[in-house]
C-alpha cells in the first residue's frame, strides 16, 4: 500500500515537472513566431538557431521552481494562490534565463529581446493554465482513491468534528480517515460514522495497524506537555504530523521567527491598516466602486422595477449597521423581503427557505445581487471594498460581551465582501470562527490579499450555497 502511496507521489511530481518543462517550450517556440510577425518581413532566422535559449530558459524555470517550492506537495492551494507563485517564479527565471543567454551566447547571437518578453507573458499564462489542468486532474484522481493518504485524527471535540467535516467536503485533498485518537475517558464509540480507535496511549499501535500516513493533533485545549507526548508516540512511526493550534490571542497578527543570540522567538505585533496604506486602500475602493456602478447602472434600473412589479413596498432596504470604529452607517441594499418581514420579531438572521423573502428577493439573495448598492456606501466611505462584514447595532453588542477581541475588527471599515466571506463563514454560521477569519484580515492585509478576495468572491457568487 505504501509503496503504491510513494508511486502515485512520485508520478504526480515527475508529470508536473514535465507539464512545466513542455509548457515552457511550447512558450518559447510560439513567442518566437510573434517575434517572426512584430521584427521580420522577408529574412527569418530559423527557430534551430534557438535552440540552446530556449533550452536555457526550460532550464531556469525549472530550476526557479524547484527553490520556489513548486513540485512541494501542496493539498489546499488555491487556483489564484497557484497563479500568484507561478508569476513569481516565472519572474525570477526569466531573470535568471536572461542572465545565463547573455553570458553563454554573449555577442555571438542576435539576442532576440522582444522574444524573450514574449516568452515570459506566455510561460506565465501556459504554464498557469497547465497547472490548473494538473491540479483538477489530481483532485479528481485522488477523489477516486488514487495516491490517497490514510489519516488519523487526535482528538474527539469540535475542532476534530470540523477536521472530518472539512475533509468530506474536499474528496479531492486524497485523505481517508482511518479513525480518531479519544483525549480523555469518555466511551465514544464512533464520530459522524468514523470509529474513536483508542485512546492517546495507543497511537504506536493504531498508527502501524491502520497504515496511517499522516496525523492531525487536533487537541488545542492539551497542554505543551500532552502535545510533545502525543508528538512522540507518533515519531516512534515516522508519519507526518501536523498540529491545529490554539491562537486565538495571536492568529490574528503578523508572527515572525526572531531569535535572542540563537535562541528561537515568536514575534506577535499588530501590523493595522494605516498611513499610505490607508491611502491606497480607499483610493482603490473610488476607483473601483465609481466604475463598477457607471457599468452595473442599467442591470440596478432593472432590478428596482421588478421589485416594484413584484411585490408592494420600496425598492430599497436601508438598515442601520455598525462600522469603522463602532460608528453606525445606513447601509443600503435592495429589498428582498415583504415589507413587514420584520413586524414585531426580534432581529435575527436569514435562514434557508425563509418565507419572509419575495418570489424576486429569493433569487436576489441567491446571487447576492441585493447587495449591488452597497457600492454607493464604498463610494461615500462608509464602507470598503473589503472588510469584515457589518453587523445590527443589536447582535453587536451581544458579541462584544462573549467573543473576545470583538470589537477589534471595527478598527476597519466594514466590506462588501471579506476573508470570512469567501470561507465559507456567511449568514448563520459561527460568529467566533467569523471574528478569527475577520482579525486576521484586519492585521495581514494587503493590497495583493484584496485583490485575491475580490476575484474569489466574483467566482464564488455563482456557486455559494451559504448565500439565501
Amino acid at each position: 500500500m505504501n509503496f503504491l502511496k510513494q508511486r502515485a507521489d512520485i508520478f504526480f511530481s515527475v508529470t508536473l515537472v514535465a507539464l512545466d518543462a513542455t509548457l515552457t517550450g511550447v512558450a518559447f517556440y510560439v513567442a518566437y513566431l510573434l517575434r517572426l510577425q512584430s521584427e521580420y518581413q522577408n529574412i527569418s532566422p530559423t527557430f534551430t538557431t534557438y535552440w540552446g535559449m530556449m533550452l536555457v530558459q526550460i532550464a531556469s524555470i525549472l530550476m526557479t521552481f524547484f527553490f520556489y517550492r513548486l513540485y512541494h506537495r501542496h493539498r489546499v492551494l488555491s487556483h489564484i494562490d497557484e497563479f500568484y507563485l507561478v508569476f513569481g517564479a516565472t519572474s525570477v527565471g526569466a531573470i535568471v534565463s536572461i542572465a545565463l543567454i547573455s553570458f553563454i551566447y554573449k555577442n555571438a547571437l542576435d539576442y532576440p529581446r522582444l522574444m524573450m518578453v514574449y516568452a515570459w507573458l506566455l510561460t506565465i499564462i501556459f504554464v498557469a493554465v497547465g497547472r490548473i489542468a494538473h491540479a483538477r486532474i489530481r483532485w479528481w484522481l485522488q477523489a477516486r482513491g488514487w495516491g490517497q493518504q490514510t489519516l488519523l485524527i487526535i482528538g474527539t471535540g469540535d475542532v476534530a468534528r470540523a477536521m472530518l467535516h472539512r475533509i468530506r467536503q474536499s474528496p479531492g485533498l486524497g485523505y481517508k480517515v482511518a479513525g480518531f485518537v479519544s483525549n480523555d475517558k469518555k466511551g465514544i464509540a464512533s464520530i459522524l460514522g468514523v470509529p474513536v480507535l483508542g485512546g492517546v496511549k495507543d497511537i504506536s499501535k493504531i498508527i502501524e495497524e491502520h497504515h496511517v500516513d499522516e496525523v492531525i493533533i487536533a487537541v488545542p485545549e492539551a497542554t505543551h506537555q500532552e502535545i510533545l507526548s502525543i508528538i512522540a508516540n507518533c515519531e516512534r512511526e515516522r508519519v507526518a504530523i501536523k498540529v491545529f493550534p490554539d491562537v486565538f490571542q495571536i492568529m490574528a497578527t503578523e508572527v515572525s521567527i526572531d531569535d535572542l543570540n540563537g535562541m528561537p522567538l515568536l514575534s506577535v505585533r499588530d501590523v493595522a491598516l494605516r498611513g499610505w496604506r490607508l491611502s491606497i486602500k480607499r483610493g482603490m475602493d473610488v476607483i473601483v466602486s465609481a466604475a463598477v456602478l457607471v457599468l452595473i447602472s442599467p442591470l440596478m434600473l432593472l432590478i428596482a422595477l421588478l421589485i416594484k412589479l413584484d411585490s408592494p413596498g420600496a425598492v430599497f432596504y436601508i438598515q442601520e449597521r455598525m462600522g469603522l470604529d463602532g460608528k453606525p452607517f445606513q447601509m443600503i441594499k435592495f429589498r428582498s423581503m415583504r415589507v413587514d418581514a420584520e413586524a414585531g420579531k426580534e432581529a435575527g438572521w436569514t435562514t434557508p427557505n425563509d418565507n419572509r423573502r419575495t418570489r424576486l428577493g429569493a433569487f436576489i439573495r441567491r446571487f447576492s445581487i441585493d447587495e449591488l448598492p452597497q457600492f454607493i456606501n464604498v463610494l461615500l466611505g462608509d464602507m470598503s471594498l473589503v472588510g469584515p462584514r457589518p453587523e445590527r447595532p443589536v447582535f453587536v453588542n451581544q458579541f462584544k460581551q462573549s467573543i473576545p477581541r470583538y470589537m477589534e475588527r471595527h478598527r476597519e471599515k466594514a466590506g462588501l465582501t471579506g476573508w470570512a466571506q469567501i470561507n465559507g463563514l456567511r449568514g448563520d454560521t459561527s460568529i467566533v470562527e467569523r471574528t478569527k477569519y475577520d482579525l486576521w484580515y484586519i492585521e495581514n492585509w494587503s493590497l495583493l490579499l484584496d485583490l485575491k478576495i475580490i476575484l474569489r468572491t466574483a467566482i464564488k457568487v455563482f456557486f455559494d450555497k451559504s448565500a439565501y
